[in-house]
């Protein structure tokens, strides 16, 4: 557990360099809230929108009032993140599920950082925990803390509910990170939802070896979600070039997805130093005015 905490730490600043290095002005502007809330009411004004008269009010007869709005200054961060059987494909010493507890850690403390309200929901086939978002020290540590130690109780995978969820848990305009390799399928009305209602990010972890599998000949390979260990030929080219254009598709599906209504897609390497492409989406973010 120390190891993490340390590791999620060392992320969290090297991300924080990174995107401040590349970026003008500080980093708060990556999480600052997007939306508008109610402030206050005065007199209608001529050349005022009457889209913003409150009606409510000016009908009880002391004249015409509008509504006016401010900017909000700080905005919740929601991470879904699924820790299902096929996240812990991966190396011996990293899986998908490694890499994916070590960004949402280094990001959900770069939010607390900028005073964003941080909650969690981790998903398998069912909800396996729920941190309501909170802006406290407390939160920050009961979230890195929840993520290293979980231990799901369900193999499968089920990311339409999870993103059903979040549409119901969420009342406001949010920052959501869904991290995720998706594979699943029946999810993408859920995501078209959530993209709609909130500012998305979508992270698809991928394994190298899911996308180009080396040749090893005749070799037995367990399906950690089915528990069944099926036998596959390797050493066929045709089945290596089918397993690849599989992802491919996978990967241009989702892409697009998130593209068309306008969510941020962002593939990973589990294997690889994510710093740089989560510097990378921020310096993008930025620069679309996208707050």
């Amino acid at each position: 557990m120390d190891d993490f905490l340390a590791k999620v730490r060392e992320f969290e600043i090297r991300i924080r360099k990174a995107v401040n290095s590349q970026l003008k002005g500080n980093f708060r502007s990556v999480f600052k809230g997007s939306g508008l809330e109610f402030a206050d009411l005065r007199p209608y004004q001529y050349g005022d929108d009457v889209r913003a008269i409150d009606w409510n009010v000016s009908s009880k007869g002391h004249g015409a009032f509008v509504k006016v709005f401010r900017e909000e200054k700080d905005q919740t961060v929601f991470f879904v993140v699924d820790v299902s059987a096929s996240q812990q494909v991966g190396t011996y010493q990293r899986s998908k599920l490694d890499t994916t507890k070590e960004v949402c850690g280094a990001l959900a403390l770069s939010a607390l950082h900028e005073a964003s309200h941080v909650g969690l929901y981790c998903f398998s086939d069912q909800k396996e925990q729920y941190l309501k978002p909170a802006n406290t020290l407390k939160q920050g540590y009961q979230l890195v803390t929840a993520l290293g130690k979980l231990q799901p109780e369900s193999l499968r995978t089920n990311v339409a509910e999870a993103l059903l969820f979040t549409l119901n848990v969420l009342k406001r305009r949010s920052l959501v990170f869904v991290l995720s390799d998706f594979i699943d399928e029946g999810y993408e009305h859920n995501l078209k939802a959530l993209a709609r209602k909130h500012d998305l990010v979508v992270i698809h972890f991928y394994e190298p070896r899911e996308v180009n599998l080396p040749r090893l000949g005749i070799i037995p390979v367990y399906d950690n979600e089915t528990r069944r260990t099926v036998w596959l030929n390797t050493s066929s080219a045709q089945f290596r070039k089918a397993l690849h254009e599989q992802f491919a598709q996978s990967r241009t599906r989702l892409e697009r997805l998130c593209r068309q209504y306008d969510a941020d897609y962002v593939p990973l390497n589990a294997q690889a130093d994510f710093v740089p492409t989560l510097a990378e989406l921020f310096r993008a973010r930025k620069h679309r005015g996208r707050k």
